[in-house]
């Protein structure tokens, strides 16, 4: 089944663009994924369809009004899936969440702007809230784009080979490997022999060791959620990276 993907947002045009490049537009041709984007602003108060207000209590900027959002969200009867507001106070986007709504057949998105949500709309209509880091963004519609993009680049069929979503960063939770490609040898510095060596069973075992290397050293809080065992320590010290204890022992 073609995954869905409703989007509610005061900018249509931001998400729609990109939507059609790139590995997005290429799947959407191919039936993998679509994208149906609802405007706030449709269902606005007033004559400036107004869908903010000042906050309760005092304080700088809008705060998004809860009667416009759930006007829209309700206007989507055949809507898929759970809801899920992009929120800088949301729970962590990884890649697992991602491979979670890929095995979903929808979902919607809901772009924050302003300070924010009405926090009676977030308890009356959404199912959970998701955060790509600890930073802020003006709004919520290029956190929607990299939510949907690591969605559905995981669908079979989104990608020229299904196998290029397993074999990068997080996907069996360590970053990738350093790549290469032509030339061998640019402005002094070669491509590793290993990799021209055509021995693919130490290619194989290099690349696990510069994974494991590159995500003690960038990421070693990945570590305590991955299975590190015997053979990775050998692998390790077969191509001279084990230079301290693995921080999970």
């Amino acid at each position: 089944m073609t995954l869905r993907v409703d989007v509610l947002t005061l900018f249509p045009e931001a998400l729609n663009d990109y939507a059609t490049t790139s590995v997005l537009g290429r799947a959407a041709e191919r039936g993998v994924w679509e994208l149906r984007v609802h405007d706030v602003r449709d269902a606005g108060v007033g004559v400036h369809r107004s869908v903010d207000d000042t906050p309760y209590g005092g304080g700088a900027g809008m705060v998004l009004a809860p009667e416009p959002l759930a006007a829209t969200l309700e206007s989507v009867t055949d809507r898929r899936g759970p809801v899920l507001a992009l929120t800088p106070s949301g729970r962590p986007f990884t890649q697992a969440k991602a491979a979670e709504l890929a095995a979903l057949d929808g979902f919607t998105l809901v772009c924050g702007r302003y300070e924010g949500f009405d926090q009676r709309f977030l308890d009356e209509c959404v199912d959970d809230e998701v955060s790509l880091g600890d930073f802020v963004l003006a709004g919520g519609e290029l956190a929607a784009l990299c939510v949907i993009e690591a969605v559905v680049r995981l669908r079979p069929g989104a990608l020229g080979n299904d196998a290029s979503s397993v074999e990068e960063s997080f996907g069996e939770g360590l970053l990738e490997y350093p790549q290469f490609t032509k030339p061998a040898i640019w402005r002094g510095r070669e491509v590793p022999d290993v990799l021209r060596s055509g021995d693919h069973a130490r290619i194989q075992r290099w690349r696990r060791a510069q994974a494991l290397a590159r995500t003690i050293t960038r990421r070693p809080d990945l570590l305590d959620a991955t299975a590190v065992g015997e053979p990775d320590v050998k692998v390790l010290m077969e191509f001279g990276l084990l230079n301290e204890p693995l921080p999970n022992g």
